[in-house]
């Protein structure tokens, strides 16, 4: 008899299972395609960027797909490669995001744009066609990779801020409409994590990300590993109950 964390059991978590990743090239994302995969699913990953094609060379079981999850053809092209490669869609995993750091005053009309486009338009093309995909294999589940700014507010960030407010009410219909098709549906209220998701708009971003540790009870910020574990939690059997929920990761800062 083996133990529910031993790791035949782990190997075989995910066995059969079809899930698809946005923003799976680095950081949260490609840390969940290789949890997913070692524990026994088929992945399509998807991202906008580059090196994205490298990991099929990496993780066997991932079929990797470059694609601006902001335009509709691609989620629609991503589900159905899912179907067309392995035979379905059990799991989606909307982890793809873009932030901003602006006064309000200083946001423009394209600053608020670019942010909404990715964190909750093209999260709600994705759910919309895995919900279709998932409704043919007769359930599912959605996790999104979400932020403790969609319950508590923080300076200069009125877009992002905004964005995954949109994106946990999102998740919250999705659990209430998929509910009796067998879809689960949830979000995780992400902290500060060490990735390089603010490099391309702070020169200071390690710096930045670290200034944060201090200002959560247990005194540091997550590594990209521990977000990706409480998503597949998320998506697994083990969760089964759990649906339409915010889930705070964030190592304490909204208990204070």
């Amino acid at each position: 008899m083996t133990s529910a964390t031993s790791p035949s059991t782990e190997t075989a978590e995910f066995a059969g299972k079809v899930a698809l990743v946005t923003g799976a090239a680095r950081g949260v994302g490609k840390e969940t395609v290789a949890l997913l995969t070692a524990r026994g699913a088929r992945v399509v990953a998807v991202d906008l960027r580059p090196d994205i094609e490298d990991l099929p060379h990496e993780m066997p079981g991932v079929l990797a797909m470059r694609g601006d999850i902001t335009r509709e053809e691609t989620a629609t092209r991503a589900v159905q490669s899912a179907v067309d490669e392995f035979g379905g869609l059990d799991i989606l995993v909307n982890n793809a995001g873009r932030t901003l750091n602006k006064p309000v005053t200083e946001t423009t009309a394209e600053d608020w744009d670019a942010v909404l486009a990715v964190n909750a338009r093209g999260s709600f093309f994705c759910a919309r066609e895995a919900f279709r995909a998932m409704q043919a294999r007769g359930g599912g589940a959605i996790v999104s990779t979400g932020s403790y700014t969609c319950t508590v507010a923080l300076p200069e960030g009125a877009a992002y801020s905004a964005s995954k407010g949109a994106l946990a009410q999102l998740t919250k219909v999705l659990a209430v409409e998929g509910g009796p098709l067998g879809i689960r549906a949830n979000i995780v209220a992400a902290g500060v994590v060490e990735t390089d998701f603010l490099d391309t708009i702070r020169s200071d971003s390690r710096a930045y990300l670290a200034s944060f540790a201090d200002a959560q009870p247990l005194g540091r910020v997550a590594q990209p590993e521990e977000i990706a574990e409480v998503l597949c939690f998320l998506v697994s059997p083990r969760a089964g109950f759990v649906t339409g929920a915010v889930v705070a990761a964030d190592g304490g800062f909204t208990a204070v």
